[in-house]
């Protein structure tokens, strides 16, 4: 099992407990591309195809809501066969 795999469980099976790093680590390796916010706004937006996620950096943790929406997007990029 892979460092990602792990942390991909790890995220899915508690979603209140995501770090900001361990959520651009993920989002990154599944070939999102990150856009840093601009003008005072504390959300990076990560896109890929039609897909659309914005996770906020000023916390120590994301908020559950975002984190489901962020395995919602991601999907079985990490799943082991």
């Amino acid at each position: 099992m892979s460092q990602l795999t792990k942390l991909w469980d790890k995220v899915k099976n508690n979603p209140k407990t995501v770090s900001f790093s361990e959520a651009d680590k993920l989002l990154t390796k599944a070939g999102f591309k990150r856009r840093q916010p601009k003008s005072g706004s504390s959300h990076y937006v990560y896109t890929k195809d039609d897909k659309l996620v914005a996770i906020p950096k000023n916390r120590p943790y994301i908020l559950e809501a975002y984190v489901k929406q962020m395995i919602e997007a991601i999907g079985d990029v990490f799943e082991e066969d």
